[in-house]
């Protein structure tokens, strides 16, 4: 637990270095020189997910010999990975554990270049298309609020990387609008209320668990998100209010007596529902022959 926690902290480190956007190379060399000195596990590899921060450090120094070191420590803990599959990465291990840090490295070729933007080429264990790297500061702010809508709450056994996820979804919402405007905006901002919406947390783990991908709640209209009890809940209003239109318009009876406070006009249709106890009395639901508007008279 030792290493673990050490590394934890070299790991927090490192990230407000990277997200400082400093050049203090002096200080990620010695951080990056900490981790190649001590005793890594494939257990605490997974724990700490250090392979994903140290590979985004990699990509955004601009120190040749930060990204040197970086990529070697990538190497090295590359061989502490299961050797099933091209590169001695278990995909199916590192998914089950939830482990980020083996999916980055293997997105890494040998010499530790990034895949191309344009690969779409898909992972087979989770389909999940791999996801363009950006640099466009709404983009990456988006991702954020959809990687935290996803960890809203426990993040079930066997879910995929939240944050591998969050950039999916953004990036298929990019897809389709190709810029970052407004629809673009609001598209992503109706995924993160529904994903963090307490009242519907079966969409939230449906989404981590692979049953809805990440290009379907990309494009999933808010009726589709919904909860099971709120589509039973819209159903019904909207059955009742055809049926009381209905009821108004064909089941009615034609009178002068009352006037539409829309249209000032006589040409009315009533009914009487016994809508309250026995005791009371009916309710009386007035529809404008006119005009179309309907009211309740009591």
């Amino acid at each position: 637990m030792g290493a673990e926690d050490e590394i934890l902290k070299i790991g927090k480190k490192l990230e407000k270095l990277i997200s400082s956007n400093t050049a203090d190379h002096s200080s990620a060399l010695d951080l990056l020189k900490a981790l190649r000195d001590t005793k890594m596990t494939l257990e605490v590899l997974q724990k700490t997910r250090i392979g994903m921060t140290v590979n985004n450090l990699r990509k955004a120094s601009s120190n040749d010999e930060v990204v040197s070191l970086a990529k070697t420590l990538i190497k090295h803990w590359k061989r502490l990975l299961p050797a099933d599959s091209p590169g001695g990465i278990s995909r199916s291990n590192s998914r089950s554990s939830g482990d980020a840090s083996s999916q980055r490295m293997d997105e890494t070729s040998n010499d530790g270049t990034e895949e191309s933007k344009g690969d779409s080429s898909k992972d087979g264990q989770s389909g999940q298309t791999r996801t363009q790297n950006t640099t466009d500061a709404v983009r990456i702010k988006c991702r954020e609020l959809l990687s935290n809508a996803l960890k809203a709450s426990e993040i079930p056994d066997g879910a995929h990387n939240p944050d591998e996820l969050a950039a999916s979804i953004e990036d298929a919402i990019f897809e389709e609008f190709g810029n970052t405007e407004m629809k673009y905006k609001n598209r992503v901002r109706s995924r993160v209320a529904n994903l963090k919406d307490a009242r519907n947390p079966q969409l939230r783990q449906n989404v981590l668990i692979g049953l809805i991908s990440a290009q379907k709640i990309a494009s999933m209209s808010a009726e589709e998100m919904a909860s099971k009890e709120m589509k039973q809940l819209r159903e019904k209003l909207t059955k009742e209010a055809i049926d009381d239109h209905q009821m108004a318009k064909t089941g009615g009876t034609t009178t002068d007596l009352f006037k539409c406070g829309k249209c000032r006009k006589n040409n009315c249709t009533y009914n009487q529902v016994q809508t309250r106890s026995a005791d009371e009395p009916m309710t009386t639901f007035v529809f404008c022959n006119e005009c179309g508007n309907r009211w309740k008279f009591c």
